[in-house]
């Protein structure tokens, strides 16, 4: 995880202010350097003022590599904030970003450089810079600077999973960043995860000049066959499932670098609601690290005014549990309860329950820095979910390491965040997903899937990764991996869900209740690995979860702009 910035001026230097140093220094605090450029425009006295900054949170190689990366002989650039999982189909190891730095270096040669580069080969240099992005899997931002052909080129990986924004200012300086240090601008704009921009600096400065599209496959819709096979714990969907996950889950949680100035601790922390799509990556995560290995479950509360206005005021005594406005968010009572199954489902290793606890005068504290991180996005449901997100990511609360016993302050200093987004939108999870297929079929259904799927970046990705990412953690999405989501698109919808069929109601196979439709696939994965009580766990979205939703009243939208 890192933290991009970039100036193009004809003026002069467009430096980041210090606040924007400041939320590139916390996204990367490893490492923080500023590289600038001075071009002589062709066949004029002007010149091009070009600022490129990098921070660095160093999860891959074996040191902190320097950013933003330099070539001595080309003096191009390369801002990365990303994890290359695979290149040209094959595993990387060790540092991505040098790896990715040399084949863009490698693509961009030419016969010559500069203003003298002949137009046939700046096209095909282009042609091979693309050819390389269009290679790389997993989730990115990036801004590479090609000397050679005098061109900057940006972007976002297909689904968006990092957050890149741009905005232009009164004197035509465009500038390309990671954050927005200024929260009262509203002219930032998130760059679209469609393709590859590129800004030639002879021209005129266009942040929306798009050198390629993305394009992933639709959904599929087939129409289901008049008997409609039932999902069971044989079927084939339910065992390439659990190949899949489990593949993009290893390349997500093997091999990370302890926490510098810790001796032992948790390397990885996952957001934890107790919820089906957490409860399988802790339990595959089982499978793949070393007992000796901690793992944080991050479990966040809010108190919620209009909640306890409804309630007592007090803590009350039940059947000799004190109960407290925490105690009784959803989410809390879930991950309990999961966390008491997954000792149980897996026992060697220590799965630290972390109970982050945020009251009302705490959230409104940071409430105007969360907004700022949000930003472009502004309605209450972004806000409700950021921040949920701000105060799991953080990870400060009370550490359980039992299902009983007492807590002690604890803030976890894991630095990569499993999180279970995707599955929903792939799977079938929300109410509304029913609610497309009562009303229309299955050809509803895939349609809502659709739209969900593509505004996944628009809508939420960049936003968690800003909100995330400034407490110095990187979250990794095994939902989201390039090859489980190609299958999850090809198959047919009744592969992944039961809407639709009817159940047996005795089976000689089957030995489970009848399981909920919604992300039924999971839900059988989620049996076959012994976690009978999470499959049968109802969806519940976060900010309903942790109560972030309708603090002040009832009657708020989550569509209701904040400003």
């Amino acid at each position: 995880m890192c933290g991009i910035y970039c100036s193009i001026s004809d003026g002069q230097h467009v430096l980041p202010s210090k606040t924007e140093i400041d939320l590139l220094e916390l996204r990367g605090p490893d490492l923080c350097n500023t590289i600038r450029r001075t071009v002589n425009r062709p066949s004029s006295t002007g010149r091009h003022y070009l600022t490129f900054c990098a921070s660095v949170l160093s999860l891959r190689g074996s040191h902190v590599v320097q950013q933003p990366l330099e070539d001595s002989v080309s003096e191009s650039l390369l801002c990365w904030n990303g994890e290359a999982w695979r290149y040209d189909g094959k595993e990387v190891q060790g540092n991505d970003a040098q790896l990715i730095f040399h084949h863009l270096l490698e693509a961009a040669k030419g016969a010559s450089a500069g203003p003298d580069l002949a137009t046939s080969d700046r096209r095909e240099s282009l042609g091979r810079v693309l050819s390389v992005v269009s290679m790389i899997s997993g989730p990115f931002a990036f801004v590479f600077y090609d000397s050679r052909s005098r061109r900057i080129l940006f972007g976002r990986d297909i689904l968006g999973r990092r957050a890149l924004l741009t905005t232009t200012a009164i004197d035509g300086s465009v500038i390309i960043s990671s954050v927005s240090g200024d929260s009262t601008s509203d002219d930032w704009k998130e760059v679209e995860a469609d393709g590859i921009y590129i800004i030639d600096i002879d021209c005129r400065l266009d942040p929306n000049n798009i050198a390629n599209t993305f394009s992933h496959d639709t959904f599929n819709g087939e129409c289901p066959p008049s008997q409609l096979p039932v999902l069971s714990l044989d079927s084939s969907a339910v065992t390439e499932l659990a190949g899949l996950l489990r593949s993009s889950s290893r390349v997500r949680v093997q091999d990370i670098p302890r926490p510098p100035l810790v001796t032992c601790a948790a390397r990885l922390a996952i957001l934890f609601s107790g919820g089906l799509d957490c409860m399988l990556l802790a339990r595959l995560c089982h499978d793949m690290l070393p007992k000796t290995h901690e793992v944080d479950l991050l479990n966040v509360a809010f108190e919620n005014p209009r909640v306890v206005k409804a309630a007592t005021q007090n803590p009350a005594q039940i059947s000799g549990r004190v109960v407290t406005v925490y105690s009784e968010c959803p989410d809390r009572v879930t991950g309990l309860k999961a966390h008491k199954e997954l000792l149980h489902v897996c026992p060697g290793r220590i799965w630290r329950f972390v109970s982050i606890n945020v009251s009302y005068k705490e959230l409104l504290a940071h409430r105007p820095q969360i907004q700022s991180l949000m930003r472009p996005h502004n309605t209450e449901m972004d806000l409700s979910i950021a921040s949920a997100l701000y105060f799991a990511a953080r990870g400060e609360g009370t550490a359980h390491n039992s299902s009983s016993g007492l807590g002690s302050p604890y803030a976890s200093p894991a630095r990569v965040l499993l999180s279970g987004l995707g599955a929903d939108e792939l799977f079938a999870g929300y109410t509304r997903h029913a609610t497309a297929f009562t009303r229309n079929g299955h050809e509803g259904l895939a349609q809502e899937l659709e739209l969900d799927f593509q505004r996944l970046g628009k809508r939420n990705l960049g936003r968690d990764d800003r909100v995330i990412s400034h407490w110095g953690k990187e979250a990794r999405y095994p939902y989201l991996d390039e090859i489980l989501v190609e299958w999850a698109l090809r198959i047919p919808i009744w592969e992944k869900c039961g809407f639709g069929q009817t159940v047996p109601t005795t089976s000689s196979q089957d030995s489970h209740p009848p399981l909920q439709p919604a992300k039924k696939a999971l839900r059988l994965l989620a049996w076959k690995l012994g976690m009978s009580q999470v499959a049968l766990e109802p969806k519940r979205a976060i900010q309903f979860g942790a109560r972030t939703a309708k603090m002040e009243s009832g009657k708020i939208k989550g569509t209701q702009t904040l400003f």
